[in-house]
């Protein structure tokens, strides 16, 4: 198995879990460098895994599934239908092409986001987490937000994180801005500078680097993390 990244869109992530004869595709925003690669690669599955409902994660859908229409989807509820989606909810485990796939509940940015943990080893957790970060709660469901980086948190340290955009960098010089003491963060931006500058990113993260770089897993409670998510936006 080999997990990679396909760039979208100005900073999204479209993740493959690729193996030998099939693909999962996490998220494609777009179409053309997706069906790109299939037409390369030619898996003889195909399979589309989606966190969230936001343009920038589903917006390649249609057309992969136009060329591709025995390609099967697996989404939260909150997505607008596509023709033979299976509906997934918090617990929800499926196998998808050989890959044991469990969906855990991550609301706030969106009121439906789910990510998946896959075979047990690797989280996806589109715009519920980022390395460093977590995403804009758009719903105003700050406890809702707050929950999904406390079950984040409750994974094993060495489950891998991959994200739905790269925002690493910026999210690692707020926390700077907010602990200008802290040696750890000051390391990470100093890494993710170099990655950034050569246009390579900055995942897979671990859930044992995150509790220690991501200053939203340590709020200790919502007030808190909504406080810095407030300071955040406006960073």
């Amino acid at each position: 198995m080999n997990i990679f990244p396909i760039h979208a869109l100005a900073d999204n992530y479209i993740w493959m879990i690729e193996d030998t004869d099939s693909v999962v595709v996490v998220d494609p925003g777009q179409a053309a460098e997706v069906l790109s690669y299939i037409k390369v690669e030619k898996p003889s599955q195909i399979a589309i895994l989606l966190t969230h409902k936001h343009d920038d994660h589903i917006g390649g859908v249609a057309e992969i599934i136009q060329a591709y229409p025995e390609t099967n989807i697996y989404a939260p509820s909150e997505v607008p239908g596509f023709d033979d989606m299976t509906i997934l909810e918090d617990g929800s485990q499926v196998d998808i092409l050989g890959h044991t796939v469990t969906a855990l509940l991550s609301a706030g940015h969106t009121a439906g986001h789910l990510a998946y943990i896959v075979d047990n080893q690797f989280l996806f957790s589109g715009d519920a987490m980022f390395s460093a970060g977590c995403g804009r709660v758009f719903t105003d469901d700050y406890q809702a937000a707050f929950d999904a980086l406390e079950t984040f948190s409750r994974l094993d340290d060495d489950i891998a994180v991959f994200a739905g955009h790269e925002y690493t960098l910026t999210n690692l010089k707020f926390a700077h801005s907010i602990f200008p003491e802290n040696e750890v963060i000051a390391e990470a931006l100093g890494q993710a500078e170099v990655l950034n500058a050569a246009n390579h990113p900055t995942y897979p993260s671990t859930i044992g680097r995150e509790k220690i770089i991501n200053i939203f897993m340590q709020a200790e409670d919502v007030t808190a993390f909504k406080n810095l998510r407030d300071l955040r936006d406006n960073f």
